[in-house]
C-alpha cells in the first residue's frame, strides 16, 4: 500500500473541506453583511435611547410609573375588601334558600292537617247519609290517606354503572348509564303492583291516582311534575304476603329481578303489616249530583255520583 509523502515544513497545509466552499460559506455567513450592520445600527440606537435624557422626560416616567403601581395597589385592595361582601352574600342567599324550604315543608305540613280537618268534618256531615261510600271513593281516588297491610318495594341506583355487553331489557340508546333507575322502571313497578292487587299507591310519599304520571326531565325522575330521588321506596297497600307473591311472579317482577341480576340495581321486597299513604295533593270534585227525594228515604241506597281529577281506576304513565 503506498503511502503519502511527508509535506515539507514551509507549506501550507490544505483545508479538508476546501471542496465544499459553498456550504462553508453559507454557515460561516447565514446572514448578509448588510442586515448584519442594520442590525447593530439598531441595537446601538436602541441601547442609548432606551431611558429619556431630558429631566422632563424621566420625571414623566416616573410618573407613569407611579401611577401603574397605584392601580395595582387599588384594584388589590378593592379584590380583598369585595370578597368578604361576597361571600355574606352568598350565605345570606344560602339562609334565604333555608328559610323558604322550611316555610315551605310548615305550609305542606299545615295542608296535610286542614285535609284531615276537612275529612272529619265531611264524616260528621254524612255520618247518616253515605259515609262509607265517600270513604270509598276518596280512598280508591287518592283524595284521602289510607293505612292497612301491603307491601314496601325500594328501589335504588347500583353502587356503580356498569356498561351493558348484551341483550337485556336496558339495552337501548335511551340509557346512557343502565345503572340507574329511570321513569319507565318505576312506571312498570307501579303498573305491575296495581296489576297484582294494589289498591293505594305511593312513591317517596307521592300518592299516585289514575291519572298520575310517571316522567323524566333530564336525569330526574317526576312524579305528576315532582323531582324524586333515589332511593325510591314504593309503598303499596293489599294482601302483604299474597300481593308480595303476586308481583315477584309478575311480568313487571322479573322484569325488576333482572335488572337486579343483570345491571345490580338495588331492590329490597318486604310484605308489612302496618302501611300509610298520604292523600293526593290535588283532587278536587269536578261535578256532583244531588240526591233525589226517593234516594233520601231511610234505608235507600245513595246513589250519588260524582267525577273527580282522579276517579278510581289503575294505570301509571
Amino acid at each position: 500500500m503506498s503511502q503519502q509523502p511527508p509535506t515539507r515544513g514551509g507549506a501550507p497545509s490544505r483545508r479538508p473541506d476546501a471542496s465544499m466552499s459553498l456550504l462553508t460559506n453559507v454557515m460561516d455567513h447565514s446572514l448578509d453583511d448588510g442586515y448584519a450592520e442594520a442590525a447593530a445600527r439598531k441595537r446601538a440606537a436602541g441601547g442609548a435611547a432606551g431611558l429619556p435624557r431630558t429631566l422632563r422626560g424621566r420625571l414623566l416616567l416616573g410618573l407613569g410609573l407611579v401611577l401603574a403601581a397605584l392601580v395595582v395597589t387599588v384594584g388589590a385592595s378593592q379584590a380583598r375588601e369585595s370578597a368578604p361582601v361576597l361571600a355574606k352574600e352568598r350565605e345570606e342567599l344560602i339562609d334565604r334558600i333555608n328559610d323558604e324550604s322550611d316555610a315551605a315543608d310548615r305550609l305542606e305540613k299545615h295542608v296535610e292537617s286542614l285535609r284531615d280537618e276537612v275529612g272529619r268534618r265531611q264524616d260528621a256531615a254524612l255520618k247518616d247519609n253515605g259515609t262509607d261510600r265517600v270513604r270509598l271513593l276518596g280512598l280508591l281516588s287518592g283524595a284521602s290517606a289510607a293505612q292497612g297491610p301491603g307491601v314496601r318495594l325500594v328501589v335504588d341506583d347500583a353502587a356503580s354503572a356498569q356498561t351493558s355487553t348484551g341483550d337485556g331489557p336496558r339495552q337501548t340508546t335511551d340509557f346512557s348509564d343502565i345503572g340507574r333507575v329511570r321513569d319507565r322502571d318505576l312506571q312498570r313497578v307501579v303498573n305491575g303492583l296495581w296489576e297484582s292487587g294494589a289498591e293505594a299507591v305511593a312513591v317517596n310519599g307521592q300518592r299516585l291516582t289514575a291519572l298520575s304520571a310517571i316522567r323524566a326531565a333530564g336525569e330526574a325522575v317526576l312524579v305528576d311534575n315532582k323531582p324524586l330521588l333515589p332511593p325510591y321506596t314504593v309503598l303499596a297497600l293489599g294482601d302483604g304476603p299474597r300481593l308480595k307473591d303476586r308481583f315477584g311472579r309478575s311480568v313487571d317482577g322479573r322484569y325488576l329481578d333482572r335488572l337486579h341480576k343483570d345491571y345490580d340495581i338495588r331492590v329490597k321486597l318486604s310484605a308489612e303489616d302496618s302501611l300509610r299513604v298520604p292523600a293526593a295533593p290535588a283532587v278536587r270534585v269536578r261535578s256532583a249530583r244531588p240526591q233525589t227525594p226517593a234516594e233520601k228515604q231511610p234505608g235507600a241506597q245513595p246513589k250519588t255520583q260524582s267525577n273527580t281529577e282522579n276517579p278510581a281506576g289503575k294505570g301509571t304513565s
